[in-house]
């Protein structure tokens, strides 16, 4: 290169360095001031930056708390020193602090969020920052001396948890395959289309920690959300080992051989048959549409589906439209079409509590994004206050206090704080239409079903053409639904917004372990049970992602649990590996899964979900809570990360099993 393109190149540098330097300004200005101190600290090395001047107030509700409850004063000192710092990192000068130790990280999150943090916490912020190797996704130099030859695992489902399964699978270098029913990845928000259809967690922690995304919205909607799983299915090359468009059957374990036998279906309808080490499922829990018992439905004289089956090509303008259950999906949809279609009825199963939803639909500002994508630290301290917002703050307010004169109405005095915040936020929404209040207005206490995201739900039922039915389904007779006052509600259009089987785990497969034992028969005497959620006695080499008292009924991130569940996952099979020096059998105890679940059932029996005031999905037929954990993320995450295995039997099954 000559001198002189040698000082154009240089100017160009400087130029763009220059615009960076610019935007950068530009963009701090917008900045979310708790999470730009993390940044500072890791950058500086300074400790100053968690000092009383900067402690940062508690979080209202979920908002970002974007000034931190600090003056003008001080926020502008904060964005002026991170503008200093974050210029010296991009001209090459190293952080000063790129690791702190957990519990200066458990002191930068109480900062960071304005409350008390559990010391517990530091080891969990480290592995989500990615601090600790351990979780790094590249583990082949611990694995690539343990793997036997044809070693092998099948995954069952493309989803959010089969993705995250796999990739944790490659970078250990182990074999495997994941069936798919589907012709494309994403599961759940492959199928799941419907107008309206989104996230009410944000996605920047609804989206696996190691693959970040300029998201264009705080709460995206399906489409970008299926975008991102697409994405992130070519990034780690996730197609090679998935066979689309085939069904498992059935799923037997060979306890002579050791072996998982897995029927399949083929896209040609044909059987086939596929043997594998290890068997997980990562069907998740909401992938079968549970429909509702109603006389007539199937016959409706119209158009009548389930919300995870929405016709593509279905057009509502000036029809008249019924849509039963309140839930989530309804909580989305109704607001979604209500101005389109002549008339809607809203049939409603149980009224809902819901919290005000500010950003939906908000847009990440482009400044916003710049700092989330170029800046160092910045993002993954965003996901963390976000998690701590969204996760185990309000864990505390759902322990039923068994003193508290007011059980008929909330489970304790926070509660029932609450309970007054969402009841006004109701009538304000209502506006003139109060006397809709008792028919939307919950009797049991707040978070005793999960708390949904207001999208415009209560204006919505407030408009002159949606029609608010709390009488009950008695029959479908032609195209008109029968409330039990004898009503005729005459309809085009009857979407079924009744949920997912939840309770009734794994039921899309026909599973069977040792000595012929059906996943079915047992869970039919017990409800499903799982050690940790994950491991089942009598099955062995068979693991659960997204088992039961799994679920975050508390809130938190979903992604991020089943994150968890796979490196523990992975982990197991790299301890036995090495502990048996090759193939071998592992069962979890039945003592340890026993111990496990009576704790579990115990600290539910304490909780709200345990409350008789009302039905949800989180419990079964017998009022057994099956879905979520009653537990803390971070006390899952610290058992999920310490237990090894001491909890199962493993034994090894010889170098020279016959494969053939």
């Amino acid at each position: 290169m000559s001198d002189i393109e040698t000082m154009v190149d240089d100017f160009a540098t400087c130029e763009a360095n220059g615009d960076w330097a610019r935007q950068l300004q530009r963009a701090l200005q917008q900045s979310n001031i708790p999470t730009l101190l993390m940044v500072l600290l890791h950058l500086t090395g300074n400790q100053q930056w968690l000092s009383e001047r900067y402690q940062c107030s508690a979080v209202r509700g979920l908002d970002d708390n974007d000034p931190g409850g600090l003056s003008e004063v001080v926020q502008q000192e904060i964005r002026d020193a991170a503008y200093d710092a974050i210029l010296r990192w991009k001209g090459g000068v190293d952080p000063h602090m790129p690791a702190p130790n957990e519990d200066l990280l458990v002191r930068m999150l109480a900062t960071s969020v304005g409350e008390n943090v559990p010391a517990n916490y530091g080891p969990m912020i480290s592995a989500w920052l990615g601090l600790d190797p351990e979780f790094a996704i590249d583990q082949r130099s611990a694995f690539e001396s343990l793997i036997p030859e044809k070693f092998s695992v099948v995954v069952i489902g493309a989803g959010v948890a089969g993705m995250a399964m796999s990739i944790r699978l490659r970078g250990a270098g182990i074999e495997h395959v994941i069936i798919e029913k589907n012709p494309e990845v994403g599961g759940t928000w492959y199928e799941n289309r419907y107008p309206a259809c989104g996230v009410d967690t944000p996605n920047h922690i609804y989206s696996y920690s190691f693959a970040k995304k300029d998201w264009s919205q705080y709460f995206a909607l399906q489409g970008e959300i299926q975008s991102y799983f697409e994405g992130v299915a070519d990034e780690y090359d996730l197609r090679s080992q998935i066979r689309f468009n085939t069904t498992v059957e059935s799923a037997d374990y060979d306890a002579t051989r050791t072996r998982w036998s897995v029927t399949l279906r083929e896209r040609t309808g044909e059987l086939s048959t596929i043997e594998a080490d290890i068997l997980i499922s990562a069907v998740g829990l909401l992938n079968v549409p549970k429909l509702p018992d109603i006389q007539g439905i199937q016959a409706f004289n119209g158009v009548v589906f389930h919300t995870a089956r929405w016709p593509a090509d279905l057009d509502l303008s000036d029809k008249r439209v019924g849509i039963i259950g309140t839930g989530a999906t309804a909580m989305q949809i109704v607001p979604a079409i209500a101005d389109s279609v002549q008339s809607l009825t809203i049939f409603q199963r149980s009224k809902q509590w819901a919290a005000p939803f500010e950003k939906f639909k908000k847009k990440v500002p482009e400044d916003v994004q710049f700092l989330l994508r170029e800046v160092p630290y910045y993002q993954p301290w965003y996901r963390q206050r976000l998690s701590w917002i969204f996760n185990d703050r309000i864990h505390s307010s759902l322990q039923i206090d068994p003193d508290w004169p007011h059980q008929e109405r909330s489970i304790n005095r926070v509660n029932d704080r609450h309970r007054q915040y969402f009841t006004e936020y109701i009538e304000q929404e209502l506006g003139d239409r109060q006397d809709l209040l008792p028919d939307v207005l919950p009797e049991y206490p707040p978070f005793g079903k999960r708390m949904l995201m207001d999208n415009g739900w209560f204006r919505t039922v407030a408009k002159p053409n949606v029609h608010l039915v709390t009488s009950g389904i008695r029959e479908v007779d032609g195209n008109a639904v029968i409330t039990k006052d004898r009503k005729r509600h005459e309809l085009d259009v009857l979407i079924v917004s009744t949920g997912f089987d939840v309770v009734n785990m794994l039921s899309s497969l026909n599973l069977v372990g040792k000595d012929g034992t059906s996943i079915r028969d047992v869970w039919g005497k017990t409800g499903p049970e799982a050690y940790l959620g994950v491991a089942i006695p009598n099955f062995p080499n068979f693991f659960v992602l997204a088992g039961p008292n799994t679920a975050l009924g508390h809130g938190g991130s979903a992604v991020a649990l089943l994150e968890s569940q796979a490196h523990f996952v992975v982990g197991l099979i790299g301890k036995a590996l090495r502990q048996q020096s090759g193939r071998f059998e592992m069962e979890v105890k039945q003592e340890r899964h026993d111990e496990y679940n009576r704790r579990v059932q115990d600290a539910h029996s304490r909780m709200i979900w345990s409350h008789g005031g009302m039905s949800n999905w989180y419990k079964n037929a017998q009022g057994k809570v099956v879905a979520p954990t009653p537990f803390r993320n971070d006390e899952n995450w610290m058992e999920m990360r310490q237990t090894g295995l001491s909890a199962f039997n493993v034994r090894g099954v010889g170098k020279n099993r016959d494969l053939s």
